[in-house]
């Protein structure tokens, strides 16, 4: 009997994160600004007041956003990564942020950012320590710390996993989900959980990381360059099978931040990783210095169309279909309405190709019509058939983004088909 019971308390226990984040956020991926990338652990305000991790930078990234039209295109969240907080909790056992760098305290910061018509996300790490060595969040503390941010006003949490078991980790990350709900504000939570575990199965299970987080990190840090932006895409293509269905409304792979505006990447690859993210329905969170952007980075990460593929309601994750020995890939994301964004890339590094294919080479419904958009170009494209031969010229390490939406529909709408089966016909091919 006793057996009988312990199994079905672990039952019990490996269902109850379904009751954990039925929060209703995140129904499109986030968008925003992240400390992390651009600005990392630096802490010595003293000598690099305007760059290190302090409340000033906080303020000033939010003015930016609601000032420098961020704001009304759905980039809403300013959040702070590792290295807010003081060395040690106070004598009541609570997280506080440092005080020489956040003297105000993190309510007033999120008070601010409020103010601006934006929302605060905040960082923790499910350990004995942050990655930064800063105070973590271990088991026993997981519902004091939801609480603390909760009367903060914060908006967001991300919980990384330094200096934890897998199994602080496997009990650990469905808690933080409970204790959130439990606070009854709305608060998006981001899980590390999955990039501690290698990011596949059977170590991960996606239909419990759905039901307990918003958005969860698969795998690497991003870093400032175009090797680190293919080694991640990589990964997300070699194993999309398992990762794209995972994704959806109210739960996102996170291929992490985008670095555009900042050292590593040439224009051309700026513009890939906004429609390779997109396209993937990645959350947009930027992290750069939107105090000293570039008017051609700004005009990159403010495409409009861009952002609403990226939003589409539908919250399906885009596939490669296409991998061309020519070095040329394909990817497809199906969109509402039946529309489809299709992006053409290239890692060549010589000169311009020209990429010669039909929609009927793509899977597409044989006698559809349809409008085309180039998503940077602004350029139209009417009347194009699926039969239609046509030809597209992608610069090395650039990308080609089309939005196409059909004016003539065969009898059967192919995207009633792709939703019910997002995994068939998108294998990529070698033509």
């Amino acid at each position: 009997l006793s057996a009988l019971a312990g199994a079905l308390a672990l039952a019990l226990a490996v269902s109850l994160p379904a009751l954990a984040l039925e929060n209703g956020l995140a129904l499109t991926p986030p968008m925003g600004w992240l400390a992390w990338e651009r600005f990392r652990c630096n802490v010595d305000c003293r000598a690099d007041p305007r760059n290190c991790i302090s409340e000033t930078l906080f303020f000033e990234m939010a003015d930016r956003l609601a000032e420098d039209g961020w704001r009304e295109l759905g980039y809403e969240y300013i959040n702070i990564d590792d290295c807010w907080s003081a060395k040690q909790r106070d004598a009541a056992g609570r997280l506080v942020p440092d005080p020489e760098r956040f003297p105000r305290g993190i309510k007033a910061l999120a008070d601010y950012v409020h103010s601006r018509g934006l929302k605060l996300g905040i960082y923790g790490d499910l350990g004995i320590l942050t990655c930064g060595g800063y105070p973590g969040t271990t088991l026993d503390l997981v519902e004091q710390d939801a609480q603390t941010f909760a009367e903060w006003g914060v908006d967001m949490l991300k919980l990384d996993g330094c200096y934890s078991s897998e199994k602080e980790q496997a009990e650990g990350y469905p808690e933080m989900a409970r204790a959130l709900n439990a606070t009854g504000r709305p608060i998006v939570y981001s899980c590390s959980w999955p990039a501690y575990q290698g990011g596949l199965p059977p170590k991960v299970n996606y239909t419990i990381l759905a039901e307990v987080c918003n958005l969860w990190r698969n795998y690497d840090d991003i870093q400032d360059s175009w090797d680190s932006v293919l080694s991640i895409l990589d990964w997300f293509s070699t194993n999309q099978d398992v990762l794209q269905p995972a994704a959806g409304p109210g739960h996102w792979n996170d291929p992490d931040m985008l670095i555009i505006g900042n050292f590593g990447l040439s224009y051309e690859q700026a513009r890939s990783q906004m429609a390779l993210w997109t396209v993937m329905a990645a959350p947009l969170l930027m992290s750069t210095d939107l105090r000293t952007i570039s008017p051609s980075a700004k005009e990159i990460l403010q495409n409009r169309l861009m952002i609403r593929i990226n939003q589409d309601p539908l919250g399906i994750q885009g596939r490669r279909i296409v991998k061309e020995k020519s070095h040329i890939e394909v990817f497809l994301r199906p969109l509402s309405q039946a529309a489809s964004a299709l992006v053409f890339f290239s890692r060549r590094t010589d000169m311009p190709f020209v990429y010669t294919t039909s929609l009927a080479k793509l899977h597409f419904p044989e006698d559809a019509v349809y409008e085309v958009q180039d998503v940077y170009s602004g350029k139209i494209i009417s009347g194009l058939r699926t039969g239609d031969s046509f030809s597209v010229v992608i610069n090395p390490s650039g990308v080609v983004m089309w939005y196409l939406y059909p004016t003539a529909l065969p009898v059967q709408p192919w995207h009633i088909v792709r939703q019910q089966a997002p995994g068939e016909g998108f294998h990529p091919v070698l033509l």
